[in-house]
């Protein structure tokens, strides 16, 4: 599996219209949704042409496919008419990885509404559907897996959470070296590193696209806490000191940066949320933050743009999208450019 700041042709994405699950807040995720497909896409001003990936965007409902088709004019996006439970195509839409001779697949797991919490219409069957409408073939693993449960360098490292990789409500007949074993074969990988658990109420059970990401070989980026009162302070040191420890594929040991916790976030209802800056998107153009109308916003998406010198860095409000369940990472999903034709590009 290419590391996501590899060369993209396009982003799989799913237009956010379903009412009954949104609710009021449905017209602000639209109005986040769009924000960041504008990023990603990243217009040039004098010519009106794309200078990012493409957007691939399903939409369940002919009245679905006029609202995106609105709010995305002028950036180029394709829609397919294709039912979906949810947005979170991190999860749900196939993984794409790369062959030995560089072509393209489709690496398709199955999928239990995150342990079976939130089993919606059609979620189980995004990723076969995609898989045929980017013409690539398949390969199907017979083990649960969500594709934000798992973040990678691209040189064979695999880097994961005990808390959801292990937890009974996924595969409660494989043990630990099972597991291990399948997601090294999955993704081409030979070391899977492992952190013991996630944040605060994160109902997908502590993916790793909230808490750490590789940002560059050899290089992770997690959170760190500015005052006690943060609910996930204590989380937030374990994770840093744990991945402090960890060596690579390559045997480095990894360079750790960190950036400002959201701190407090809460629901209408007074609840922690799992907020997190690093659940970013790395477009090919620009790299999209998620922020939360608090104190930090700025600090994180300057200190995650000192990361990613190459490539514009922009806050997007995504409160609401949290409210949902996650942020820009979790509705995304890359479709890398075949290794063929990167040669020659630089990254």
């Amino acid at each position: 599996m290419p590391a996501e700041w590899a060369p993209h042709d396009a982003v799989w994405l799913a237009w956010p219209s379903h009412e009954e699950l949104w609710q009021e807040s449905l017209p602000a995720v639209q109005e986040a949704f769009t924000a960041l497909c504008r990023a990603i896409v990243d217009v040039d001003p004098e010519t009106g042409t794309r200078q990012g990936e493409a957007l691939k965007v399903l939409v369940p409902t002919a009245k679905a496919r006029a609202d995106a088709e609105r709010a995305l004019v002028g950036l180029d996006a394709s829609f397919y008419d294709c039912p979906f439970g949810d947005i979170w195509l991190r999860d749900t839409a196939p993984i794409f990885m790369e062959r030995d001779d560089g072509a393209l697949v489709a690496a398709r797991f199955r999928f239990n509404g995150w342990g079976e919490k939130y089993v919606l219409p059609h979620d189980a069957d995004v990723s076969s559907a995609i898989a045929a409408l980017a013409g690539l073939p398949t390969v199907a693993h017979e083990f649960i897996l969500e594709g934000g449960a798992i973040e990678v360098d691209g040189e064979g490292t695999v880097l994961t959470t005990e808390q959801c990789l292990l937890n009974a409500n996924r595969n409660p007949s494989l043990t630990r070296a099972d597991i291990e074993a399948r997601v090294k074969r999955a993704f081409g990988a030979s070391v899977v590193l492992w952190i013991k658990e996630g944040l605060l109420n994160d109902h997908t059970d502590g993916h790793i696209d909230t808490i750490a990401r590789f940002v560059a070989p050899g290089v992770v980026m997690c959170m760190r806490a500015e005052s006690e009162e943060d609910p996930n302070a204590k989380v937030l040191a374990e994770i840093e000191r744990e991945l402090r420890a960890m060596k690579d594929a390559r045997g480095r040991l990894l360079e750790v940066v960190t950036v400002p916790s959201p701190g407090l976030v809460e629901d209408e209802d007074g609840a922690v949320m799992p907020a997190s800056y690093v659940n970013f998107y790395i477009g090919n153009r620009a790299v999209v933050v998620p922020t939360y109308g608090v104190e930090a916003d700025a600090r994180a998406v300057e200190a995650i743009a000192k990361v990613f010198a190459g490539r514009k860095t922009v806050g997007v409000r995504a409160r609401e999208v949290l409210e949902g369940g996650g942020a820009f990472h979790c509705i995304s999903q890359q479709q890398p450019t075949p290794l063929a034709a990167r040669r020659g590009v630089h990254s």
